[in-house]
């Protein structure tokens, strides 16, 4: 599929907890290299938590003027954007979602932070989807997920990581029954952001419905 075939198609990208949509410019102007129309959506990931964020989300969605609107979200960006899906109902436009580094079944770093004296106040209400995860994707939308392996981060001083991991997600976390695809690639977990290889990877998935052989 040409650059100029997929230019009508919109991509909506989330964040994670305890950032905001500046973290998501690079992989915007990949993306937006590879022909897509993009949107960041800004959610109160900690004060808020996940659920006022769906419902504008949705809204974003149905309104947006486009055949088709994705969904590329990071670490817990993936969780609200498959959350939303869920909750949406059939009057949405179609699209792929896209995952990076999202603790699908549940983050181990979650939890260990949470044990922490005051811990529960970090991640606020975004602490139970982040705990928890999901037990299988059976929505309508084919999802991607793509995971991060250089360990190197926060996560693996709080614990609860089992290699490979991404510094703060474990690759196990992030793979869940009844996604489409699923690859590796070496880097952290806020690397995840800014490597032309994962957002090559997230292009091919959204065009595709599966990740490339080789990048």
């Amino acid at each position: 599929m040409s650059v100029a075939a997929v230019t009508a198609e919109r991509v909506i990208l989330l964040h994670g907890v305890w950032m905001r949509g500046f973290s998501l410019l690079a992989l915007r102007r990949r993306l937006e290299a590879a022909g897509y129309a993009t949107d960041l959506f800004e959610y109160a990931s900690v004060v808020g938590g996940p659920e006022p964020g769906i419902e504008r989300l949705l809204k974003r969605m149905r309104a947006a003027q486009a055949p088709q609107v994705h969904l590329v979200g990071h670490s817990l960006g993936g969780l609200v954007a498959l959350q939303a899906i869920r909750q949406g109902g059939g009057d949405l436009p179609p699209g792929k979602i896209v995952c990076l580094g999202s603790p699908l079944k549940g983050s181990g770093a979650a939890r260990g932070v949470a044990k922490l004296p005051g811990g529960s106040y970090l991640l606020g209400r975004s602490l139970d989807i982040l705990r928890n995860g999901l037990e299988r994707w059976d929505g309508a939308r084919p999802v991607g997920v793509v995971a991060g392996s250089l360990p190197i981060g926060l996560g693996r001083v709080i614990g609860g990581l089992t290699p490979p991991h991404d510094g703060t997600v474990s690759v196990d976390e992030t793979r869940l029954d009844g996604i489409a695809d699923h690859c590796e690639v070496p880097v952290t977990h806020t690397g995840l952001l800014f490597s032309a290889a994962v957002a090559q990877q997230a292009a091919a998935f959204l065009r595709d419905g599966r990740f490339a052989a080789q990048i």
